[in-house]
């Protein structure tokens, strides 16, 4: 940045140059008639004009290195604070603010540092030219002077109205990016119900509305560069005037009437740079802070430092809000009746929200929590799936890059059959090798649903906690995953999180959950002869299911 600053300044104070030696030139060479000085004072401006131009290149690439620069260091910065916080991540922001947020505010930010630049070049410039303007004479240099105070009280209130402006039209903007990144995720569902359309008009109203708050932020902005071409304009022709008055009455030369008029011209670049650099640093304030409400985001409380060391094997899981006792090596299937109560007890029995979970009898908001993340997994149904090969997705988190071998494509093979998966390898052009996009979209919502489950047995966590982990697919393949999860897993504990007959039908306890407390617990079978509103519920799962079957479409 210093040298950007240096550069920046040789380069400016350089533009004031040449008008010094034309004038000298006029004065000394064509006015005398003497040959000899006027080719010197001509070398002297080529030789100018070559290091004037050799300066800009430099200070141009020092100000993109800087901007680049920065562009990167803050895109790592932020790529930490997501990996930091995690799981907070969706609940607390949008996924199109967090989009916007790392590729255009960082952006934005960025390039108010190469302000440094140009910025104290113009100021440099600024004074040099009015010093040399006061060495002509006073009274030029003093309406030279009151420019740069008229039009910042004439923009001030304009670059006011811009940053509020623009601080709006940033909001739409993320709001927007969030529904179209909803819209694209969900397109395969929309077309099955007809909704594309109603969501394609809506998109299409939000739009309007965002580009009705850029002809705002437009709006202020054309004024704001008409009068910083105008303003400077006037009071170039007011020098000029003024100039061409006193060289008329003899006051002044020929040649420092030239000089004049070139140091003003060239003063209207150092001024349109600190215009230009005044609507960036609106632009990098609201970016800034976009990008620090981001980092100010904070995980979840989940317990302080670790104060008491895990199980040495496979323990007992107790959540008291809801009285569920897991038992270490069983199968067990939890029914809720309110969905939301599910999820919630698996973010307390995978400790990614506070709550009175044991361990062994040990709490878990005392364990590290590198070691409650080793040894139990929540796999949710919808888990986010990352860009790659089918290969690199499905990866265990210890397996190496490059690792893939014999033994690797084995233990794929066998957590693809479990999850019954294998057909979604053979309908790839390169089976497990096939680059897949984000999220996988190319895919099936049932087979990506597969696929995630297969990734979170190759993980062989001690506890596996599902989530509905076969909502998507139909009641064949899900009676086929039943019945191998439960072969797959043998003395592991597995909670299975679902409502499903299928899969509640090959766990080895199921506990129905009312209310957010255990209404029942015993087999499947049990529960559906003893308990109503365990058999109402899992009889509305069955018809969902059957519906799917019968007209080929996946159940939900």
């Amino acid at each position: 940045m210093l040298r950007g600053a240096l550069l920046g300044t040789i380069w400016m104070v350089g533009l004031s140059a040449r008008p010094y030696l034309i004038a000298r030139a006029i004065d000394d060479g064509l006015r005398t008639g003497d040959t000899a000085a006027l080719l010197r004072w001509v070398a002297a401006i080529v030789v100018a004009g070559v290091a004037l131009a050799w300066a800009g290149v430099l200070r141009h690439r020092t100000m993109t290195f800087i901007r680049e620069d920065a562009s990167a260091r803050s895109a790592a910065v932020l790529l930490r604070q997501l990996a930091r916080i995690g799981a907070v991540l969706p609940r607390r922001l949008a996924a199109g603010d967090v989009a916007t947020v790392g590729g255009y505010d960082i952006v934005r930010t960025s390039q108010v540092l190469t302000l440094t630049g140009p910025g104290v070049g113009a100021v440099v410039a600024y004074a040099v030219a009015a010093v040399v303007l006061w060495s002509i004479d006073p009274v030029l240099a003093l309406v030279t002077l009151l420019g740069v105070p008229v039009i910042a009280v004439a923009i001030g209130p304009l670059l006011r109205r811009l940053e509020r402006a623009e601080s709006v039209y940033r909001q739409q903007q993320g709001e927007l990016t969030t529904r179209a990144d909803d819209i694209v995720a969900g397109l395969r569902v929309l077309a099955g119900v007809g909704g594309r359309h109603l969501f394609a008009r809506r998109y299409a109203a939000r739009s309007q509305r965002l580009r009705a708050e850029g002809y705002r932020v437009g709006a202020v902005l054309s004024w704001v560069d008409a009068l910083t071409t105008v303003i400077p304009g006037l009071f170039l022709a007011a020098v000029v005037w003024l100039a061409a008055r006193m060289a008329a009455d003899g006051g002044i030369t020929v040649g420092q009437l030239v000089a004049v008029y070139g140091y003003v011209a060239v003063l209207i670049v150092p001024v349109w740079f600190l215009l230009e650099g005044s609507y960036q640093l609106i632009q990098g304030r609201v970016a800034a802070r976009r990008i620090v409400d981001l980092l100010r985001l904070t995980p979840d409380p989940v317990g302080g430092p670790a104060t008491r060391a895990a199980p040495d094997g496979p323990a007992e899981l107790h959540d008291p809000d809801t009285g569920l006792v897991v038992t270490p090596g069983r199968l067990v299937g939890v029914a809720a009746d309110d969905p939301a109560e599910a999820v919630a007890l698996a973010d307390r029995l995978g400790r990614y929200v506070t709550g009175a979970v044991t361990w062994g009898g040990v709490p878990l908001t005392n364990v590290a929590l590198d070691e409650v993340r080793a040894r139990i997994l929540v796999a949710d149904h919808d888990a986010y799936l990352f860009a790659g090969t089918l290969r690199q997705i499905l990866r265990g988190r210890d397996d190496a890059e490059g690792s893939a071998g014999t033994a690797d494509d084995d233990r794929i093979g066998h957590a693809l059959h479990v999850a019954s998966a294998r057909d979604v390898v053979d309908g790839l052009p390169d089976g497990l090798d096939t680059p897949v996009g984000v999220r996988a979209r190319t895919l099936s919502g049932g087979q990506r649903q597969r696929v995630r489950l297969a990734r979170a047995l190759l993980a062989d966590p001690e506890v596996l906690i599902l989530v509905d982990p076969t909502s998507a697919v139909d009641a064949h393949t899900e009676a086929r995953v039943a019945q191998r999860l439960r072969q797959a897993r043998p003395g592991r504990t597995t909670v299975l999180l679902s409502t499903s007959p299928v899969l509640l039908g090959h766990t080895d306890t199921v506990v129905h959950l009312r209310d957010g407390r255990v209404a029942g617990t015993g087999t499947h079978a049990a529960l559906l002869a003893d308990d109503a509103g365990y058999r109402r519920l899992v009889s509305r799962t069955s018809g969902a299911h059957d519906e799917a079957v019968d007209t080929g479409r996946p159940a939900r």
